[in-house]
């Protein structure tokens, strides 16, 4: 009988630890950004149009990998980033070829590293890693901008362009007016 008891325990534990803790993912916050693949951000806007983001970065990229760490982990620029963009992770040195509707972009070797197509385009033929390529809902150029960025001029910058200011004034306008007012320093 205390075989039993013992053991009627246990079961009842481990029932409750994976039933009665499980967390309902509904209920989950987004952490981070929420990255995509170019093909998938490609699919979504020809659904749902709306801006891409994309990041373009090599594995052996020190800067790239201190925008992921600081940058890419600020709240600001997190949230606004998942509510306003399609967001994409693009290393341009992927050797699978990229298939975007009737857009074949291959992997180019040359000496030791080569470097894909895509790419080359979305930096008008002057790759720099890192660089953050922003295209409209259309999946067409607004801009691409070389260089690390610190999370304050970043959010200043995709502000900038998802709210379209970039249509209306200079960036510097922006900064020195329109965004301190629409973002206040606390």
């Amino acid at each position: 009988m205390k075989a039993f008891t013992t053991t009627s325990f246990f079961v009842l534990i481990t029932l409750a630890a994976l039933t009665g803790f499980r967390s309902d993912s509904a209920n989950i916050p987004v952490e981070g950004i929420q990255w995509l693949t170019i093909e998938e951000a490609y699919a979504k806007v020809q659904k749902v149009p709306r801006k891409v983001l994309i990041d373009l970065f090599t594995d052996w990229c020190g800067w790239c990998k201190v925008m992921d760490r600081e940058t890419f982990k600020n709240k600001a620029v997190v949230d606004y980033v998942n509510k306003n963009y399609y967001a994409v992770k693009l290393d341009a040195e992927q050797k699978e070829a990229i298939k975007l509707g009737e857009k074949n972009f291959k992997y180019l070797p040359q000496g030791g590293r080569g470097i894909n197509e895509i790419a080359l385009a979305l930096t008008n033929n002057q790759p720099s890693y890192p660089t953050t390529v922003f295209l409209d809902d259309h999946f067409n150029m607004i801009q691409p901008l070389p260089g690390y960025l610190k999370a304050k001029e970043f959010h200043q910058i995709i502000t900038f362009i998802g709210g379209d200011h970039h249509k209306k004034e200079a960036f510097e306008a922006y900064k020195a007016k329109t965004y301190s007012e629409l973002y206040p320093a606390k």
